[in-house]
């Protein structure tokens, strides 16, 4: 396969993996008669299961076992492996219960807030340089969030939370550098036999859904494990064959269908705060997006040589 076709693959697989995670709440939605916590619980525990059968059809649960091993050597790599798990859980467990108490476009701003939260958490941690476009573009996603806290006199807490807890996700897996399927199944295993003592308790107390509810409903809490980890594989197949700017503007298309679900198919109110709160964030993203490209660079450049700033 020459380049241009691996690309092109590459952006079918990416683009697949958030149109899903886009439509998601579609399915979050035909369970919304089941509490998050179960919700979560299943959604954990099945995932692990799931991936563990595609280790096994790909010849990888050796590799599996062996990171495994490894792991348990390196203390510095348990924590962060336990607080990737967890701060997953929290992400997962925040959007299964806004997209279920019709919050879904507060939960798609979280996701459009992502990217700039994980440009800060770079900043803050690794010790990552910002371009004055891309402090401009952090402005703006400021005044954004501040016209909702204001106009609502309500900290908009689960956008927020959904972008810190996915965005500190993300530098815990800086810390652990193994294959995405494995690193999948490590981070379920973490917190699955929670999840199982938790089912466990629900199901001796009668009042679980995974088998004293009815049959469609057991199917779906069981896969929920699909459902979780199928976007995750094919993301992590795009993420192998596309430039990182490439999928950087991809990943905007989750929070766009899940916005136009919340409003067009959930019928959420969107008012005219929203909206302006919602044009200071898009306005951050193009910025942010085009303080990728080389024109950007160059204008950052000049712009600093004019001020006589340190380059």
């Amino acid at each position: 396969m020459d380049q241009r076709t691996e690309q092109q693959a590459g952006v079918l697989y990416a683009a697949l993996s958030y149109i899903i995670w886009g439509v998601l709440p579609i399915y979050w939605k035909l369970l919304d008669h089941v509490n998050a916590d179960e919700i979560l619980a299943n959604r954990v525990f099945w995932s692990f299961f799931f991936v563990a059968a595609v280790l096994l059809m790909n010849k990888k649960w050796g590799l599996f076992t062996g990171t495994l091993r490894g792991l348990a050597e390196n203390k510095k790599k348990i924590a962060a492996l336990t607080v990737a798990s967890m701060l997953i859980s929290i992400n997962w467990f925040i959007y299964i219960w806004a997209v279920n108490t019709d919050q879904m476009i507060e939960a798609s701003l979280g996701y459009y807030i992502n990217p700039l939260v994980s440009v800060l958490l770079g900043m803050v941690f690794l010790k990552e340089r910002l371009s004055i476009i891309q402090y401009i573009s952090f402005a703006l996603a400021a005044i954004g969030v501040l016209v909702m806290t204001v106009s609502y006199g309500q900290f908009p807490w689960i956008a927020l939370t959904l972008a810190v807890s996915f965005g500190l996700y993300g530098l815990a897996k800086k810390l652990i550098k193994v294959d995405s399927t494995v690193g999948l199944a490590l981070e379920t295993l973490v917190v699955m036999p929670i999840a199982a003592i938790y089912i466990g308790y629900l199901v001796s107390k009668g009042s679980d859904s995974l088998f004293a509810g009815s049959w469609s409903t057991s199917l779906l809490l069981a896969g929920a494990g699909a459902a979780t980890a199928l976007p995750l594989l094919f993301f992590a197949k795009g993420a192998q064959r596309i430039p990182l700017a490439t999928l950087g503007i991809l990943q905007y298309i989750a929070p766009t269908l899940t916005l136009m679900l919340g409003v067009f198919i959930y019928h959420e109110t969107f008012s005219a705060v929203h909206l302006l709160a919602f044009t200071f964030i898009w306005s951050a993203l193009i910025l942010y997006s085009l303080s990728r490209t080389k024109i950007a660079a160059a204008l950052s450049l000049k712009m600093k040589k004019e001020k006589g700033m340190p380059m």
